[in-house]
């Protein structure tokens, strides 16, 4: 796992699509740029929609993992 400083977690743990991608958006939206957040889910469709968001968005994906159930990922804010 990156060993990036995380300003903020996100568990979307349980959450099916859309809603692990609306509450990340939201709590970057609070961030400042440069800030991270890491949010974790168990929707193995977050993979597939965090790649897909932060290319739209131009936000960073620092690093991804999957660690049994849960998907983690740490964004970086544009």
């Amino acid at each position: 796992m990156s060993d990036t400083q995380v300003n903020i977690e996100l568990d979307c743990r349980g959450l099916n699509c859309p809603l692990p991608i609306l509450k990340t958006k939201k709590a970057i939206d609070n961030l400042n740029s440069g800030e991270t957040l890491k949010m974790v889910a168990t929707d193995p469709g977050s993979t597939n929609d965090m790649n897909a968001w932060t290319k739209r968005t131009g936000n960073e994906l620092v690093s991804h993992e999957q660690d049994g159930n849960d998907y983690i990922f740490i964004i970086r804010k544009k």
